[in-house]
């Protein structure tokens, strides 16, 4: 339940408050489940440059999501090549060469020789929508060839069409602009060369134009909006395991994926299946920034995921170390990241930033390194030499660390011995668990000490996407906000799923090409997001303290002077809460009209792609006084912004 009024009062912060992170939700963004490309990443070419690999997917090449075709009795030969490619990071390229083209007069269609993609399960053009296609040739014969480009529907009806011809024997980008006549959720691109002769093709791309904010190279603009509207202080990326990665050599190395997509260095995902990264550092600091979030790129610390390999079947034996001869140049890599992001347009990798066409510094924040690795003697001499590197090269730069996989044992304990011991300003703890563990566990960080090592809670939910999952994950959300002196950031994980590909199947965010399925976990973070505050107070609201089923926060925002209340009910009935504002000022809100929006319904319903809106938050208005009686719904969730005028 979300609440809204205007007063004129006196604003910034009532006394007796306690001050806590203004960074306190956020996003956690991973390319799991198809979640970057075929995702929020709006390319619509499935294996664009060619770079796919049987070490993916068994049944995956080259050749995969391509179809050859010779219309109209045409023939040629098709090869992959890798002796002359565009950049030694993207070595794949197809050849076609088109022997003849034919000309039967029987045949009514378009006659050529080439390749056809049908994208992520289907290319979803609007009519009337501008597609911008690019592709790089490199011209083999004497002469040049020209192309035929379209969109088609699945039986071939032609929705847009253009035509380019070849200028050179050197690698050359060539583009054009596509505007589909109508509508289709299933259509394919189709490269048709109409003139015979030799050529090589590679990075075969087509965006819409109407990305998020029009960026080029840019997010899917309904899902990049879904997560704006969250009003997120930060995202954190690009994992999770991701960013460790499955061994050394697919470690996530930031500095691969900046610069022109054609120039990037494409690689395994971790979890099952291909990364372009064409969603890079670029992008990712960009849309942060797009939408008033903090960056929060997680870094390795030079040592590989302890599943390596599939060992989590066998306890997590994987972790590989990077030999200490190359750590220098490992712990540079790190610093050339803060450069990057921060440093003049002068400095080497300013320069880089500016080229990209950012050239204002990304005023980054926060560096992590490590994900819930497991906590060896490698890591811990591996993480220091990083550390100590960056707190001495960047002070004003605040590390996250990690502190293992778990919300408790063997990797937890020894975490935060080194945090301690090396006085880390945040680490990140991870916990996927049951609805009653977060019910129980409410008073987890009350013990935490102060003014030592914050706590992000980087990943954690609680094992379903229903109702009573979401109001559980609220409880506990409140007691983040009571303890936000100690905890400086949270993120719910994983975020995005798309159907069908699914590697983890609790997440915030379900989506297909047309459709997305917000679960009720969107909704909780979203009003909890939406409505931070950097002061708590206690005492506000008056409960059942026997009841753990119930939870409750106050919180106010000192650059508005808004307070914010948040009640949740995990019970099966209504039940009684008490409001005095009394501490902001005597009869201040007295007759007060609020805008009231309660998330609530029954335990175990969810959304689904059917129905996508079985849980969603309502809205009425009330009026509220300086103290006033609540009913909280079962199972529910209710938030009461006070939004007051200076």
């Amino acid at each position: 339940m979300y609440l809204l009024f205007s007063l004129t009062a006196v604003a910034q912060s009532a006394k007796g408050g306690k001050k806590i992170s203004s960074d306190l939700f956020g996003l956690f963004f991973e390319d799991i489940n198809y979640s970057a490309d075929g995702g929020l990443y709006a390319e619509l070419v499935q294996n664009r440059s060619f770079e796919y690999n049987p070490t993916e997917r068994k049944d995956w090449s080259p050749y995969s999501y391509w179809e050859y075709l010779a219309n109209g009795f045409s023939y040629g030969r098709i090869s992959v090549e890798t002796s002359s490619p565009i950049n030694p990071n993207n070595p794949h390229y197809m050849v076609l060469d088109v022997e003849h083209i034919g000309k039967e007069a029987k045949f009514t269609g378009l006659s050529g020789v080439g390749l056809k993609n049908t994208g992520f399960e289907g290319m979803v053009v609007k009519a009337n929508d501008k597609y911008n296609f690019s592709m790089f040739v490199r011209q083999l014969s004497k002469e040049p060839i020209s192309f035929n480009i379209s969109l088609q529907t699945p039986k071939g009806k032609v929705l847009s069409e253009s035509k380019i011809s070849t200028s050179s024997n050197d690698w050359t980008k060539y583009t054009a602009n596509l505007i589909p006549t109508q509508s289709n959720d299933t259509a394919s691109l189709v490269i048709l060369a109409t003139s015979e002769g030799k050529f090589a093709i590679d990075v075969v791309s087509l965006f819409p134009e109407k990305t998020f904010k029009n960026r080029p190279n840019g997010m899917r603009a309904d899902l990049a909006q879904l997560l704006a509207d969250m009003k997120p202080s930060f995202i954190r990326f690009p994992g999770g395991c991701l960013a460790h990665g499955d061994g050394l050599d697919n470690m996530y190395r930031w500095e691969n994926t900046i610069g022109p997509i054609e120039q990037r260095k494409e690689q395994r995902n971790i979890w099952g299946y291909h990364q372009t990264t064409g969603l890079g550092y670029f992008e990712y600091f960009q849309f942060c920034e797009d939408i008033g979030a903090k960056a929060l790129p997680v870094l390795p610390a030079a040592v590989s995921c302890q599943n390596s390999g599939g060992t989590w079947r066998v306890g997590g034996t994987g972790q590989k170390a990077l030999p200490l001869d190359e750590m220098q140049n490992y712990i540079q890599e790190v610093l050339d990241l803060i450069e990057w992001a921060n440093g003049p347009v002068t400095s080497t990798w300013g320069a880089k930033r500016a080229a990209a066409g950012h050239p204002t510094s990304f005023n980054l924040q926060y560096v992590g390194i490590g994900n819930e690795d497991k906590i060896t003697p490698e890591f811990e001499d591996r993480f220091k030499m990083i550390f100590d590197a960056v707190k001495a090269k960047h002070p004003e730069i605040t590390v996250v660390g990690t502190v293992g996989p778990g919300q408790d044992g063997d990797d937890f304990t020894k975490g935060w011995k080194l945090a301690n011991n090396q006085k880390i300003p945040v680490v990140d703890e991870h916990y996927y668990t049951s609805p009653e563990w977060f019910i129980s566990n409410q008073n987890r960080y009350d013990a935490y000490t102060r003014n030592a090592t914050q706590v992000y809670v980087g990943e954690y939910a609680s094992w379903g996407n229903k109702m009573r999952n979401a109001i559980a994950e609220a409880a506990y959300m409140t007691s983040l906000e009571r303890n936000g002196d100690v905890v400086r950031m949270a993120s719910y994980a994983p975020l995005l799923a798309k159907k069908n590909f699914t590697q983890w199947k609790i997440d915030m965010i379900f989506f297909d090409n047309t459709v997305i399925s917000p679960t009720p976990n969107y909704y909780v973070q979203k009003m909890f997001s939406a409505n931070k505050g950097d002061y708590y107070f206690g005492k506000v609201i008056t409960k059942d303290e026997k009841d753990n089923s119930l939870a409750a926060s106050c919180v106010q925002d000192s650059k508005t002077g808004d307070v914010i209340l948040k009640m949740v009910n995990y019970g099966s009935a209504i039940k009684p809460m008490k409001i005095n504002l009394g501490k902001f000022g005597p009869d201040v809100y007295r007759d007060a009209e609020a805008e009231q929006t309660v998330l609530a319904g029954d335990p175990d319903t969810e959304n689904t792609f059917e129905k996508t809106q079985n849980i969603v938050p309502t809205s009425s208005t009330i009026k509220i006084s300086n103290t006033f009686d609540y009913s909280a719904p079962a199972m529910s969730l209710t938030v009461i912004r006070i939004k007051t005028k200076k």
